[in-house]
């Protein structure tokens, strides 16, 4: 999208350069268009140096959220069983006796 964008600034950069070149504008000088026009390209450059970095650091912040998302989804399944171990191991409201000791490892098994 920035790439699109900048595209589009470049293209409105040089129709400006034609126009100013084809206009031949009676209230700057020659010299004085050229100078615009140089400090219009540096603009440019400086811009399209600007989005480069924003891509890169894009890309790195991008890499860092699929490792959260990945160690999120590691974490919510330990979660999950952790959980699901200690309501398999709470005593279901009997006293913790062999009768309950030998259905709680039927139910796991």
């Amino acid at each position: 999208e920035l790439e699109n964008q900048l595209t589009a600034k470049s293209k409105t950069l040089d129709e400006l350069k034609q126009s100013l070149a084809s206009n031949g504008s009676a209230e700057q000088t020659p010299e004085a268009q050229s100078l615009r026009i140089a400090e219009l390209c540096e603009m440019k450059d400086s811009i399209v140096n600007q989005v480069a970095q924003l891509k890169v650091s894009m890309e790195s912040i991008l890499e860092q959220w699929r490792a959260y998302d990945e160690i999120y989804a590691e974490v919510s399944l330990m979660t999950t069983r952790f959980l699901y171990c200690i309501d398999q191991c709470k005593p279901s409201g009997e006293e913790a006796s062999l009768e309950a000791l030998k259905k709680q490892v039927k139910t796991l098994q």
